[in-house]
């Protein structure tokens, strides 16, 4: 029994690389992160506002409205003739959006505003409608021809209030 070995008892040391490696990297971090709060490189929560910027903030309203007027168009009822439509009508009602100054003129232009719309209406395909896209298409082709009509700063906008197909 002379030839057996020992029995290590002993734990085996371990390394303390990991460790300093550990402390190397908090340091780094702890300090590019201090760095980085006193440049101003990351933001500070915005400060409470004082009394003076509260009571600013309650005086100033909202923005107000823009100065606008709208000009109904009395409805239309356009005969869709096209072959593959049949006997299909539409009936458009729309509002026009004009700033208040110019109000009366454009209500002075509407005989004319309701005779390029009848002309365009009558133009289309019931294929035009079907897209869509089609409304928004329709619109702007419709603000388009108005704006040349009426003169484009009397002239901001058509809301389509009713566009049916039957």
């Amino acid at each position: 029994m002379a030839d057996e070995e020992p029995i290590e008892n002993e734990p085996k040391k371990k390394s303390k690389l990991p460790l300093i490696i550990g402390l190397v990297l908090m340091l780094l971090l702890g300090g590019g992160g201090f760095f980085a709060v006193y440049s101003g490189l990351i933001l500070s929560p915005p400060a409470e506002p004082t009394e003076a910027e509260l009571a600013e903030l309650t005086t100033d309203p909202v923005d107000p409205l823009p100065d606008v007027a709208f000009v109904a168009i009395d409805p239309l009822i356009i005969n869709l003739a096209s072959p593959s439509a049949g006997n299909r009508h539409l009936r458009f009602h729309a509002q026009i959006e004009v700033p208040s100054l110019y109000e009366e003129e454009v209500l002075s232009l509407l005989p004319r505003i309701v005779d390029v719309l009848n002309g365009y209406l009558r133009a289309l395909d019931v294929t035009d409608f079907e897209a869509p896209a089609a409304l928004v298409k329709l619109r702007s082709q419709m603000l388009r021809r108005l704006q040349i009509v009426a003169g484009e700063e009397r002239i901001r906008d058509v809301l389509i209030m009713e566009f049916v197909i039957n």
